[in-house]
């Protein structure tokens, strides 16, 4: 027996652990500087589409990063991707200082500051884009690296290891609230923080010694493991990365099916395979729990901005607060938990309490009744991401790297392309219905305009046009903007019942099979 399976490099663990938290500061600052007005939505005149975009467009390089790092992690190693990782944070950090110093620029007016404003917007959302691949590239290391580290017990340390993401977001967002005053002044501080578990993580993994991968070591070939995520894999993964690739770039639909089918079909000339059922129909489900967490959690904050607000308190209290459930949950309580219910009737119990928990915060009021329902989401969220990938390493362990991050890439393509926008969309929809319902159809007229994205048309409110209104109907916009933007969680509440529907067929599966079993590999063996 090798040391590493008998005594974990519990540093190399930590320092992994430090990494995942860096990507957490990284989202939670920017989903505050998207999501609260007097930060990035004034400065760049962004609506909420515009700023789910934005946020998307820090979502889905992470799927191209992590995919591709999969590909070829084995080769080029662990250290190397960790590096390229923190050159993206950095990189990211000077993009949105340019940004800053286009908008800030002295006598800026009418024309003068739309055209700063599209010029800061495209530097924040190249920037987001390299920061993307940066946390990507994190988990693309950090994952294969824990799961070779715990054979045994994969499950329960991928969900100790991704206590690390709540843990972040926990400090990164009391840290974001105790700099609020100075934020407001200069959000480039929000920037900062960054910086600080970077570099820490940076120090502990330079020299470290990382494990081979437990698909290198049992001799499963890299044609194997190309074939457990097989040609349907590929065409979900292609056609979201050439979709999303093509909404940058300008592809024509037809560009995006060529790319598609050409990248498929040499998939499968090569690998001989359309992948293992189990793994596809886990691509599938994870496309809308990703959207339940990161999409959701990227607009929380902003969307319980005015009930939060009207309680005397920060919008962005009701992330930190779930996510701090998420990471005591998942850092004390995981391996008990999971040994209970088993990863698929734990999966099937958060899908429950996630809806129920999206409903409820949909039209709570008051402090004592947003915390209650704000833990049923808390609770719901937290097991989703690190149990499936538990589960995609335990019954696919032949696909190594490639399964295990490739699935999380799906989600988090699907997020970018899809989550952000589609739950902008909900909230516009349902801020349209709100203030309609409060005032009037030319009221709403008046503050509205239409837009189009991916999916076609719709209208959204444009901040600056509230300013023209007076009196009593501005405050009553406002207000009726604030309400509906909680209300659209009931419409995000859908994501969490597919889910759900979907961990019952699994559970009926497995139990027709004798039980849920991980499959283990034997070291030399394939």
């Amino acid at each position: 027996m090798s040391k590493q399976d008998s005594e974990p490099d519990m540093k190399l663990f930590w320092g992994c652990f430090i990494a995942l938290i860096t990507t957490a500061f990284a989202f939670i600052t920017r989903a505050f500087l998207v999501n609260a007005e007097p930060f990035w939505p004034s400065t760049f005149g962004l609506n909420q589409v515009q700023a789910g975009e934005l946020f998307g467009a820090g979502i889905w390089p992470f799927a191209i990063s992590i995919i591709v790092f999969s590909l070829i992690i084995d080769q080029i190693g662990y250290r190397i991707a960790m590096l390229f990782s923190f050159v993206c944070y950095a990189l990211y950090a000077f993009l949105a200082f340019q940004a800053y110093g286009v908008v800030m620029a002295e006598g800026l007016a009418g024309d003068e500051l739309k055209a700063a404003q599209s010029e800061a917007y495209n530097l924040l959302y190249w920037g987001s884009v390299i920061l993307g691949l940066g946390n990507g590239t994190v988990e693309a290391f950090i994952n294969p690296v824990v799961a070779t580290m715990f054979k045994k017990d994969k499950t329960k340390w991928l969900n100790i290891l991704h206590a690390g993401w709540p843990g972040g977001l926990v400090l990164g967002g009391i840290l974001t609230i105790l700099l609020g005053a100075q934020a407001a002044e200069d959000w480039r501080i929000l920037i900062y923080l960054i910086a600080i578990p970077a570099v820490v993580y940076l120090l502990m993994l330079l020299k470290a010694e990382f494990p081979v991968n437990e698909r290198v070591s049992s001799g499963t070939s890299y044609k194997e493991m190309l074939a457990e995520f097989g040609a349907i894999g590929a065409l979900i993964a292609g056609y979201l990365i050439f979709r999303q690739l093509g909404m940058v770039f300008g592809w024509t639909d037809n560009t995006v099916y060529i790319l598609t089918a050409v990248a498929t079909v040499g998939y499968y000339l090569y690998c001989k395979s359309l992948g293992r059922p189990l793994l596809i129909f886990m691509c599938i489900i994870m496309i809308p729990l990703a959207t339940t967490e990161l999409g959701t959690d990227g607009a929380i904050s902003g969307l319980m901005e005015e009930p939060m607000r009207e309680a005397g308190y920060n919008g962005l209290w009701v992330l930190i607060y779930t996510s701090a459930i998420m990471m005591v949950l998942r850092f004390w309580f995981a391996g008990p938990i999971v040994e209970k219910l088993g990863p698929l009737g734990l999966l099937a119990t958060s899908a429950v309490l996630a809806i129920a928990g999206l409903y409820m915060l949909s039209s709570a009021s008051g402090l004592a009744m947003i915390f209650v329902f704000a833990t049923l989401y808390g609770f719901g969220k937290t097991f989703f991401w690190p149990t499936t990938l538990g589960v995609v390493s335990e019954q696919c362990p032949k696909g190594g790297a490639l399964t295990l991050n490739a699935i999380a890439g799906i989600g988090m393509l699907a997020v970018g392309i899809l989550g952000g926008p589609v739950i902008g969309k909900m909230g516009e929809d349902a801020v349209k219905l709100s203030v309609i319902s409060s005032t009037s159809e030319e009221t709403y007229g008046k503050i509205s305009k239409d837009s189009t994205y991916f999916l076609g048309d719709y209208t959204a409110v444009e901040l600056a046009k509230i300013d023209t209104l007076e009196g009593e109907e501005k405050d009553t916009v406002k207000h009726s903007i604030q309400v509906g933007k909680q209300a659209s969680l009931a419409s995000v509440a859908i994501f969490p019942v597919f889910m759900l529907v979907c961990y019952l067929v699994l559970i009926f599966y497995f139990k027709g099979r004798g039980g849920y079993k991980p499959i283990e590999l034997e070291e030399g063996k394939s």
